[in-house]
Parts: C-alpha cells; structure tokens; sequence
C-alpha cells in the first residue's frame, strides 16, 4: 500500500545476467546457495485490516513454501523503526528478510545493510528508490489509480470528484494518484478531481473529507486509495454531512477503494460501496516468500512473464517487479471465492 528511481549500475547488471522468467526454472548461482535458515518479516503498519490479514498470512505462506520465519515486527507507522528492525533481524543471523517499506527513500539505508552482511532482501507491497533487493512483489498501483478511474468515471460524467490520497513519500500513493488525475483528464474530462493528502492515516482522511465536503457539498465521486483505513472515515464523514445514500439512489456518491479487505466487500453487499481494486494479501505473502526462497538458494531472475499469473518487469534499472494481479471487486462478483477478502 505504500517511490522508484535508479539503483546502482552494476545491479542491474548482476539481475539481468542469468535466472529465468518462468519461476521452477531460474537456475542456482555458480556456487550454489542454501535455502536454509531463519528468515526475517516486517510490517509497516498493523492498523489496517489490510496489514493485519498480510500479517496472518505470513506464517501460513512460510509453512506452505517450507521457509523458517521469525514472529513478525511492526514498524508501527515509523520509517526509522523499520531500519531499527531490519538491523535488529541481521545481528540475529537471519538469512533472508522480506521487507514492506513505509517510505521508498528511507528504506534504502536498510537494504545497504542488508547487502553488507550478504542477506537477500524481497520488498513487498512498495518499492525501494534504490538499493539491492531481490524482487518486489507488488501489484500494479498505476493500475489501481486507472480501474478506480473507470469505475467512477463510467457513472459521473461531470462535475467533482475527491481522491483520498496515500503517502506521496511513497511510490503506491504517487502512482495511484498520478494515474487516477491522467486516466480522468484522457477519458472524462468533464470531471475536476479534488486531493486529499492523507499519508494512509484515517484522522487526515476524515478531517479532510469533513472540510472538502463543507467547501464542496456537490461532490460526486470519492476514490479512497486504501479502503482499509480510508472507509469507515469516507462513510462517517458523508453521514455526518447528510450525504450518505445508497448505491442506486440519485443522491449516491460513487464510492471506489483499494484492498479488497471483507469489510470493503461487506460494504460492496450492503450497498454503501461501488467498487474495490482487490490487493492480494495472500498473494503478497506467498510470493515474497517464494522469491525469497529462491534468493537465498541464489537464484537469480529477469523480466518476463511466471507460472502463477503475472509479470516480471523492470521497473528502474537493476529492481524487478513481479506484478501481481488485481481484479475489480463490484457487486457482480463480490461472492467469488476466489477473492482472499472471502477466505479469511
């Protein structure tokens, strides 16, 4: 849920020498490697639904792909406590670290530590600016700001539209906020988007949404870029501005959000909510571990497309990307059991 630049040259070129696209078949580095060992997660936030089911899919996923993993810490929010916790894993020998960075600059002196003691590092959910990392398992966030684009943008054809915005220290926040502003002046130009600043914390989006809504009550769409923190404040807000109606009424604020959390899809049955971009939390949790795996045998890998779905891409010189899948959760398909928000 949570800002990509270059990382250094010789990087990319060690990424990009040897490994496979498809997943069983990246071949060991000369040498070998030892897939053995504990291994070290973090969290950024334990806030969020969101956060608190990736954090109860971690120790699951380890026991599926057979990784040893160490009881999960919370960086509760703080940048610099993430790079205490990361140093914290290393002196306790761990051979492998999958990392979920709050902010993609700061993250980078953690990381150097990280390649300093030789341990392989697997970023989830954001990406770093630089620094070695042996994969980033991440959904496509530019996608998130287009789908949520469409799905208001299908039903308001003019007039206001809020995006609650993400932590803009953060890549998540400025791609979806990048894309969701361009896919609106391309495809609906009859739309004004309206941000909201909210650094992924509940109290700024509901003081924000409070004075954007006094200041524009004939808002007509509110995209929340993470429905885990960002819902319950959205539809406390619009209650308290006797604004809040149900999806079919004329008066209806299209409402879409990111994550894909059971209460989102509640929301989705009841009415309240149009749409969710589904972020796999599951998936997140597996496939950094899974990566990690495989990084620590050493392995090696390229661009191109896996055997679960998705893309490997390299999204600044020397970081790849496995792009995960991110299916749109409306009231047509909100029961698939398929979705990890139906299987908690």
């Amino acid at each position: 849920m949570i800002q990509v630049a270059a990382t250094a040259a010789v990087c990319g070129l060690v990424l990009a020498a040897c490994g496979s696209t498809k997943d069983n078949a990246s071949a060991p580095a000369a040498g070998g490697g030892d897939t053995g060992g504990k291994v070290g997660a973090t969290l950024p936030l334990l806030t969020s639904p969101f956060w608190q089911a990736y954090n109860n899919y971690v120790p699951q996923m380890a026991k599926s792909e057979g990784v040893d993993v160490l009881p999960t810490v919370n960086a509760d929010s703080d940048p610099a406590k993430l790079i205490t916790d990361i140093g914290t894993f290393l002196n306790q020998g761990v051979k492998g670290l999958v990392v979920t960075p709050l902010d993609s600059a700061a993250i980078v002196a953690g990381l150097k530590q990280a390649e300093n003691k030789g341990v392989p590092v697997v970023a989830v959910d954001v990406a770093p600016e630089s620094g070695k990392v042996a994969m980033v398992v991440r959904a496509d966030n530019k996608a998130y700001g287009t789908k949520a684009c469409d799905a208001i943008g299908e039903k308001v054809k003019s007039g206001k539209v809020v995006q609650i915005q993400g932590d803009l220290a953060s890549v998540n926040g400025r791609d979806r906020s990048e894309a969701f502003k361009a896919c609106m002046a391309q495809k609906y130009p009859g739309i004004q988007v309206l941000d909201i600043p909210a650094e992924w914390k509940a109290d700024k989006a509901s003081s924000g949404l409070d004075s954007m809504l006094t200041a524009n009550p004939d808002i007509k769409g509110v995209y929340m870029q993470a429905g885990g923190v960002y819902l319950a404040p959205t539809e406390q807000a619009l209650k308290r501005k006797n604004l809040s109606f149900p999806v079919g009424d004329p008066k209806h604020i299209v409402l879409v959000s990111n994550d894909g959390i059971p209460q989102e899809l509640a929301a989705i049955r009841a009415g309240e909510l149009n749409a969710t971009v589904s972020q796999p939390a599951d998936a997140y949790a597996k496939y950094g571990l899974y990566w990690l795996k495989k990084a620590m045998a050493g392995e090696t890998f390229k661009p191109g497309p896996t055997d679960h779905g998705s893309t490997i891409v390299e999204i600044s010189p020397g970081i790849l990307e496995d792009q995960l899948p991110a299916p749109v959760i409306t009231k047509a398909n909100v029961d698939d059991k398929a979705l990890w928000g139906n299987n908690l």
